[in-house]
């Protein structure tokens, strides 16, 4: 298993390393941060758990040690998290299954067996 306590503190060392040398990289990706709780229309737990079924389907795991602990800082409970994070599941197959479909259509075109008319 990954020492996630610690991946998290090295994590934050090289942000924080990062930010010295490039401090306007810092600063805006934490502008971004915070711009995604200006209007407060989503509660933090839903913020966090939307943030870990990104994070999966990213596969950033900086980006999951991070929101682990802020979920369950804002209350999540485990049982939401496994289901926050079976639509990640979800949305994962589905997008493999639309690029399948893409395949098909590539194939389809440069096999000749179909008119040059893509997905789009």
């Amino acid at each position: 298993m990954i020492d996630w306590n610690g991946y998290h503190k090295q994590l934050l060392s090289r942000i924080g390393e990062l930010g010295r040398h490039s401090p306007d990289t810092l600063t805006g990706y934490r502008t971004l941060s915070a711009a995604r709780e200006t209007t407060q229309k989503l509660s933090a737990k839903t913020r966090e758990l939307i943030a870990l079924a990104v994070a999966v389907t990213a596969r950033c795991d900086g980006c999951i040690v991070v929101h682990a602990d802020a979920a369950l800082k804002a209350g999540a409970e485990p049982d939401e998290i496994s289901e926050a994070l079976a639509v990640a599941v979800a949305l994962g197959a589905g997008a493999a299954m639309v690029y399948s479909a893409r395949v098909l259509d590539a194939v389809a075109v440069k096999s000749g067996s179909a008119p040059a008319e893509s997905l789009r």
